[in-house]
């Protein structure tokens, strides 16, 4: 009998996640106190996700450290090493700026921010404490304008490589496996190769702790996804609804035209072939919500399941993970135009190439601050001259889909990289992309 392919395991336990985790929203809605069944199950399906979200994160330090210095020094000593960074540079500016262009459009077409008076009054009232509470966190990693932009790049050296490693600070750990890896690559003869075996010896263990921590990806999946719906139900979707599909809309655009243009044109490859063989992987970042989290997924699907050399994919990969947020650069542009037509704040065209060039510049590298996206979002809102009252409330009624919109952003941040990485690997004349049958 065959076996049932990981990323048809990982969607049963997402529509089992909905469909379990609705039905005791719905159940328990109308009771002030939550039964003790509904208690337990909270509980064990968190501890489930918790688990394997953990997992993933445990892998995912080494994981990039040794991808990079492995992959770095294997390109450092000759031509590849710049020729491949610069593809991968434009590649993942000319996505992100797609992306954010057709953000503007749509919140512009669509104008999510022009509702009834009254409705506006209820969602300007509406704030809830938690909401207040994450807003006012995110304030704290947050300084105004373009301080906050060059902060962010500052962090690409950190003062300390083991305190970056341990607060998630994955660009300036990028940054040293650069370096790392570029300098193994001019070493003499013998030092050179007595580091390359250890760093590929290493990486070839971690690659094997994370197909272990792969093949749990289901439960995990349905841990994460269950009690977040127990909790928010479906109104969560429909308070916001109109916001929420205009991102929802230009996150599919940009999924579904956009990059398949991109892989048609610069890659000759069939996009319905790489959405397959990517698919564990974006389930995956859907139900994470995190792209660094979701990166020994991205490499196992793009190297085993869709062919691109572990050469392209150890240097593609972990920069974008952090450096191409494709979704995210689009949900803070729709979100910073819309809060703008809520509050009756009037943005130019010049006001909102502004935000575009800010979106682009603050998608990089926020991952791993907390509340990321609203640290970003916060940094545009001051930068363009929002009071930091109208800020506080504006960016609490965002937090009301923040959840649904934040595991599709991530998939369309994964599904970025994930081209890019075919592109560039087609582009050094790699073939056998796809083959008929991935596993």
């Amino acid at each position: 009998m065959k076996k049932l392919a990981l990323h048809w395991k990982i969607l049963i336990a997402l529509l089992l996640a909905f469909s379990i985790g609705l039905w005791a929203n719905f159940t328990t809605e109308s009771t002030i106190e939550k039964p003790a069944w509904f208690e337990n199950l909270h509980y064990f399906t968190n501890f489930v996700g918790s688990l394997f979200l953990n997992a993933l994160k445990m892998v995912v330090i080494p994981l990039v450290m040794t991808s990079i210095i492995c992959g770095v020094a294997k390109i450092g000593e000759d031509k590849d090493f710049g020729r491949l960074g610069l593809k991968t540079l434009f590649f993942y500016s000319l996505t992100g700026l797609l992306a954010v262009v057709v953000g503007l459009l749509c919140v512009n077409l669509i104008e999510p921010g022009q509702v009834d008076p009254e409705i506006r009054e209820k969602m300007l009232s509406g704030q809830s404490a938690l909401e207040a509470q994450k807003v006012e966190r995110a304030f704290e990693h947050a300084d105004g304008g373009m301080k906050g932009i060059l902060e962010i790049f500052q962090r690409m050296i950190p003062q300390n490589l083991f305190k970056a490693a341990v607060e998630g600070q994955l660009l300036g750990l990028i940054f040293f496996s650069l370096l790392f890896g570029f300098f193994i690559a001019r070493l003499p003869g013998k030092y050179k190769q007595s580091q390359t075996i250890f760093w590929e010896g290493l990486n070839s263990t971690i690659l094997g702790i994370t197909n272990l921590v792969i093949s749990f990806a289901p439960y995990g999946v349905f841990g994460l996804v269950t009690p977040t719906l127990m909790m928010v139900g479906i109104e969560t979707i429909s308070v916001m609804g109109t916001f929420a599909l205009t991102v929802l809309l230009g996150l599919a655009i940009h999924s579904f035209l956009v990059l398949p243009i991109l892989l048609r044109i610069l890659g000759k490859i069939n996009f319905f072939q790489h959405f397959q063989a990517l698919s564990p992987a974006l389930l995956t970042a859907f139900s994470t919500a995190s792209s660094s989290a979701t990166l020994p997924v991205t490499l196992d699907c793009i190297t085993k399941r869709a062919g691109v050399s572990k050469k392209i994919a150890s240097f593609t990969l972990p920069l974008g993970a952090t450096m191409n947020m494709d979704g995210t650069a689009l949900f803070e542009c729709v979100v910073v135009v819309f809060l703008a037509q809520l509050f009756g704040v009037e943005m130019t065209w010049v006001t909102q190439s502004t935000v575009v060039i800010m979106a682009l510049l603050t998608s990089i590298g926020v991952a791993g601050i907390p509340s990321a996206s609203l640290v970003a979002i916060i940094v545009i809102l001051h930068a363009v001259g929002f009071p930091d009252a109208t800020i506080s409330i504006g960016v609490g009624i965002v937090f009301v889909v923040d959840r649904l919109l934040d595991m599709t952003r991530t998939a369309v941040n994964v599904l970025g990289d994930s081209c890019a990485a075919a592109i560039i690997g087609k582009s050094e004349g790699e073939t056998g992309y796809y083959p008929s049958n991935p596993g």
